[in-house]
């Protein structure tokens, strides 16, 4: 059985999903963090890095969870 790839984002509306736009994706990612932080502070949110990528990737991943986010829950399996 092949499975079917996505060509493109999908947004849930009604239930369901729909294709989108790339920008109406990520506005929706955001607006989701947001609204989330807003209603339950920052440390509502988590961010889990891997041991695989560079450093430059986990460096972005701290910064945007400390400073876009406000908090200091992010963690990796470097220890691994």
């Amino acid at each position: 059985m092949k499975l079917a790839r996505l060509t493109q984002p999908m947004v849930r509306e009604n239930g369901g999903l729909r294709p989108a736009s790339w920008d109406e994706a990520l506005d929706r990612a955001a607006e989701g963090f947001r609204a989330a932080v807003e209603s339950r502070g920052p440390d509502t949110f988590g961010m889990f890095s891997c041991s695989k990528s560079t450093n430059e990737v986990n460096f972005i991943a701290q910064k945007f969870t400390r400073s876009v986010i406000g908090t200091n829950n992010i963690d990796s399996c470097n220890r691994t």
